[in-house]
């Protein structure tokens, strides 16, 4: 089995070498938060000594109702992006929903991102692919994890191997979304890093009518059990004040309990792997 290691920016992804973190808030809110928040968490990972990539969303184009914010535009999100490189130093990944969009945000992001609902987007995935830039791509709450060797097999036909899969739940269910440890272990067959995103994979879509609720409570618990497992990286949401989020606010962490909970998963970690 080949262990690819992945490079965005300065962070390393592998499923054998130290985890590393993906975090950032659900949607670019106003210009003054994003800043704030990504300022941050960049300050915990570095504190905690933990490579990690900070995450962007312009727009959310998965929202259950037709009246849910979104976000910013593609020009004002990109030039966010830019001030926040400048600001923390670090990578950024960012969202990527149609294939015309991949080349311009590739001059910004240092990885793009394919969401869940879009995984199996053909041409989606190649536009992302042929940027060159290393592709996180969320596997589908439809998928059973070996499905995800077609998705693989994409991005390579057009010579990108900078691939990263992340597992962030399956519909289980109305309403509900679980997490098979075993698909972890069965993602990292095919060699590339795999991810757990923790706070999506505690979801509920479109539990609260027209909007998705969720139970952040129970984010840690899959994060613990992920590192348990050993994965290249964790990847969650994180906000100022969760309730008042204007996307994805039942699932996110407070930003105030993510010190303690990069510490507990990097000890994990470090058991896990034998560090």
């Amino acid at each position: 089995m080949k262990n690819v290691k992945v490079r965005v920016g300065g962070t390393e992804f592998s499923n054998s070498g130290p985890l590393a973190f993906i975090s950032g808030p659900c949607v670019i809110e106003t210009e003054k938060s994003y800043l704030a928040t990504v300022k941050r968490l960049a300050e915990i990972f570095r504190a905690a000594k933990r490579p990690f990539v900070l995450k962007a969303s312009f727009d959310k184009a998965n929202r259950t109702s037709v009246s849910a914010f979104r976000g910013t535009t593609l020009k004002e999100g990109l030039r966010i992006i830019r001030k926040a490189k400048e600001l923390t130093g670090a990578p950024f990944v960012m969202d990527v929903h149609e294939p015309w969009q991949a080349a311009e945000i590739a001059q910004a992001a240092d990885m793009l991102q394919i969401p869940a609902f879009l995984c199996r987007q053909t041409d989606l995935v190649l536009a992302c692919a042929r940027t060159g830039k290393p592709v996180n791509v969320k596997k589908g709450q439809f998928l059973a994890p070996w499905d995800v060797k077609n998705i693989i097999v994409k991005i390579e036909s057009a010579g990108n191997r900078s691939i990263l899969i992340t597992e962030r739940g399956a519909t289980f269910g109305y309403g509900s979304l679980i997490v098979d440890m075993c698909g972890l272990e069965i993602m990292k067959e095919f060699g590339y890093p795999v991810i757990l995103d923790c706070t999506h994979s505690v979801q509920k879509p479109g539990a609260l009518g027209d909007k998705t609720g969720g139970n952040a409570a129970f984010a840690p618990v899959l994060a613990r059990a992920a590192a348990a497992v050993g994965v290249a990286g964790l990847f969650f949401e994180a906000h100022p004040n969760p309730a008042k989020a204007l996307s994805d606010g039942p699932n996110s962490l407070s930003l105030k309990d993510v010190p303690k909970l990069v510490n507990i998963i990097s000890r994990l970690d470090d058991v896990a792997k034998k560090r």
